[in-house]
């Protein structure tokens, strides 16, 4: 069965960096775009980036453009995202999520948090 597992949240200060993990499981990883998607407390869900299953196009919210990178090691299974100079409004829980051929999200993972904060 599908399974997205995701790792690397924590707490960092404003201006820090991490670096989130998405491990993929149960599917050819490399025929399938893939997206980062949050959610901050109390909040909906935003979207936040997208890349092709080949990791050639990317595509970015206007909030993270610049700050995040969105890429994938399609010989490990494994989407990515890189975070820097990161702002408290990117405290949010982060789902990893696996698109259809058509473009649905069709499998999330079950998140990890991060948190911005002095």
């Amino acid at each position: 069965q599908v399974q997205l597992v995701e790792s690397g949240g924590g707490l960092v200060q404003p201006g820090g960096s991490l670096r989130l993990s998405c491990a993929a499981s149960g599917f050819t990883f490399s025929r399938h775009a893939m997206t980062w998607v949050r959610q901050a407390p109390g909040k909906g869900l935003e979207w936040v980036s997208d890349i092709n299953s080949g990791g050639e196009d990317t595509d970015y919210a206007y909030s993270v453009k610049g700050r995040l990178t969105i890429f994938r090691d399609n010989a490990k299974n494994t989407l990515y995202l890189e975070m820097n100079s990161l702002k408290p409004e990117d405290t949010a829980m982060y789902y990893c999520v696996k698109r259809s051929t058509g473009g649905d999200f069709d499998y999330w993972g079950q998140g990890t948090q991060v948190t911005v904060s002095s």
